[in-house]
């Protein structure tokens, strides 16, 4: 989102040192590829591993993706001591999960103080680099300051 406002200058490496302890993006084999103000983009490979019977990848590990994109996004722009929890999320699954790799986008809608809301796409690649969108998400986010244990 241009003109968004930056909560603070270290906006990236925050983003980013958080997106590393996530061991669930570990698992699934996803990157941090893209990190701007309100806007994050998260890539993986194709892993059998995830896939539901028909071999397309599996919703659950869709969402889960999308969910981290649309949340950091959000954390983006959040206060340097501000942790960023999911309240509320709904996926519209377009297209089967199939693809040699897949990209997740999240973009901040609606920045707010304590409530943002994030929408997301998650995008398919063929093997010839062709894009097809295969899911959106409209998440809520909430920022979390002051809580032991919930940190950025």
């Amino acid at each position: 989102m241009s003109g968004q406002p930056m909560a603070d200058a270290d906006f990236e490496a925050r983003v980013r040192a958080s997106f590393e302890r996530q061991k669930a993006m570990k698992t699934l084999g996803a990157e941090l590829t893209r990190v701007t103000p309100g806007t994050v983009e998260i890539e993986m490979p194709h892993n059998a591993d995830f896939t539901q019977q028909h071999g397309f990848l599996h919703a659950g590990a869709i969402s889960m993706a999308l969910d981290s994109a649309c949340g950091y996004a959000a954390y983006s722009l959040m206060p340097a001591d501000a942790g960023v929890l999911t309240i509320e999320f709904k996926v519209n699954l377009l297209a089967p999960g199939r693809g040699e790799r897949f990209l997740f986008r999240g973009s901040v809608t609606k920045p707010g103080r304590t409530i943002i809301v994030a929408d997301g796409q998650a995008y398919a690649y063929d093997a010839e680099d062709n894009a097809r969108l295969i899911a959106t998400m409209t998440g809520t986010m909430m920022t979390i300051v002051g809580r032991q244990g919930i940190e950025g």
